[in-house]
């Protein structure tokens, strides 16, 4: 299996070095380039196609927000299973940044004081398709997530933050399939699958997949008793 290709995304030249000697000592991940600023990520994220982006928050020229959001649109690739993950390294008190983040795609986040251990766990699970929350985050965003009004079931338009992609993931999750049976049904890998539908819960702040098949049928998205759309993959 070919190892973990990683970009690194961040402005302090001393944080890049270190994140290198870590990453590079893990025989499945092989460090593909670096960048000083969210303009560089997206150029050398164009050339070098890694697995996952480790991306600072605050850079010069273009942050790391926007820079994610570019990288996780579904026009920056032109495979489909080619997906570019972006892992977010934030500080304790980033909470409107990180609240940002997710909802501009980002796979999973991590403190930058977090140990070594956990960023190699966090790299390699969000190039697998899933999602990670640093636990010294976690208990911060669902105390804010359960103070926020829960918008699918409020009439609102909770899922307008979803790429067309992720929408279609998340309907196919609620008619009752399996991550391979989305993945047979769109034609897609399954760690693709994974990966929109980990956006889809970052996005959205919805807990799991639980809670997001209830909210696609709370909001109307998807109408109980109804058929899941025709496979572009099946005649």
């Amino acid at each position: 299996m070919s190892p973990i290709r990683v970009l690194l995304a961040d402005d302090r030249t001393l944080v890049r070095a270190g994140l290198v000697m870590l990453l590079d000592a893990e025989d499945d991940l092989d460090v593909v380039g670096e960048a000083a600023d969210g303009a560089e990520a997206i150029e050398a994220a164009r050339q070098l196609r890694p697995d996952v982006v480790l991306m600072d928050l605050k850079m010069p020229r273009v942050d790391g927000i926007e820079a994610t959001r570019l990288l996780t649109g579904e026009t920056f690739v032109t495979d489909p299973d080619r997906l570019v993950r972006v892992l977010v390294l934030t500080t304790f008190g980033d909470d409107e940044l990180v609240y940002s983040a997710l909802r501009a795609g980002a796979s999973g986040f991590l403190l930058k004081d977090a140990a070594p251990r956990d960023l190699i766990s966090a790299v390699r699970a969000v190039a697998a398709g899933d999602g990670w929350l640093d636990p010294g985050i976690t208990r911060s965003l669902l105390t804010e997530f359960a103070n926020r009004p829960q918008p699918w079931a409020s009439g609102t338009h909770a899922f307008d933050v979803l790429t067309p992609r992720e929408r279609e993931v998340l309907v196919l999750v609620a008619y009752g399939m399996s991550n391979s049976e989305v993945a047979g049904w769109l034609g897609l890998g399954e760690a693709t699958v994974k990966t929109h539908l980990a956006r889809v819960l970052m996005k959205t702040n919805l807990r799991d997949r639980s809670q997001a098949i209830a909210a696609a049928y709370q909001s109307g998205l998807v109408a109980p008793g109804s058929q899941p759309p025709p496979s572009p993959c099946r005649p």
